[in-house]
């Protein structure tokens, strides 16, 4: 990602922002709506429930058409620059790859100590509205889904936009409010949303938060590596709701990340979130 001061060629990036957002929305919500009101019997019109994966790509198209309307064929080839980084310091390989790997394989035997049995790891290839599609093809899902879907529109477009003039703290409790709204219908067909009852809105707020804090530090970072922010938001997400992982991995899996987001802003400070200036665009 190339660094650009205030004096860009580009200056209008709230009317970019304004324009993702309001579209981001929009794409994803125009398959939500629909699908929960057809799975909650509101409307009779019967909606095919894997259509819900085409929800996450909302931000990736939003983020497409938004640059190319406003910065053009250029532009709009600059968003994906990122998946070429792969040369990037080990400590976020080894954090965006191996740490949802150790985490889940810690609540993996948490699970066998309490409960004296090991839970099934096939289950990893069960996703909700599709019969078992194995694991591989099941994390291949997340990662093109919940990984490039997602981070192409919220890292990859936004961030660099947020951070131009703000510091990356601020611009990544911004994110995460406006990532954690995009979630919103999901709380009105999803079963595994509508069981954490009224509590579940205000814990997906402080989640996608404290998750909005580590992708800013894997971007910031990596200078602009989306390929590590896909493939930690796709592989953390993957292991850590798969029941595979037993009654323990939401704890076990979601308390060192927030522990790491606390102490990315106490060592690196809130102007950058990592040892390297925040990516701008």
């Amino acid at each position: 990602m190339e660094m650009a001061g205030p004096s860009s060629a580009f200056p209008n990036r709230r009317r970019e922002l304004l324009l993702y957002f309001v579209l981001a929305y929009a794409l994803s919500w125009a398959v939500e709506i629909p699908l929960g009101l057809s799975m909650r019997g509101v409307i009779s019109a019967h909606l095919p429930q894997p259509i819900h994966y085409l929800a996450s790509f909302g931000p990736f198209f939003s983020a497409v058409i938004v640059t190319l309307a406003t910065r053009g064929w250029r532009g709009a080839a600059g968003l994906f620059r990122g998946l070429a980084k792969w040369r990037v310091g080990r400590s976020y390989m080894l954090f965006a790859v191996g740490g949802p790997l150790v985490l889940f394989a810690l609540a993996y035997l948490a699970n066998r100590l309490a409960k004296g049995e090991w839970t099934d790891l096939g289950l990893l290839g069960r996703v909700d509205y599709l019969p078992p599609i194995g694991v591989l093809p099941a994390l291949v899902l997340w990662l093109l889904t919940f990984g490039l879907g997602e981070e192409t529109g919220w890292r990859a477009f936004a961030l660099p936009r947020l951070q131009a003039g703000r510091s990356a703290f601020s611009s990544s409790i911004i994110l995460g409010l406006i990532w954690a709204g995009w979630h919103a219908p999901a709380f009105f067909y999803r079963d595994t949303y509508i069981a954490m009852g009224w509590p579940g809105p205000l814990m997906m707020v402080f989640s996608v938060i404290v998750a909005s804090l580590i992708c800013t530090w894997l971007y910031n970072g990596t200078r602009g590596s989306l390929l590590i922010v896909v493939f930690f938001h796709g592989l953390f997400d993957f292991l850590s709701v798969s029941s595979a992982g037993g009654d323990f991995a939401p704890i076990i899996m979601s308390a060192p990340i927030v522990f790491w987001a606390v102490r990315l802003v106490h060592v690196h400070g809130k102007a950058n979130l990592a040892p390297v200036e925040k990516q701008i665009v």
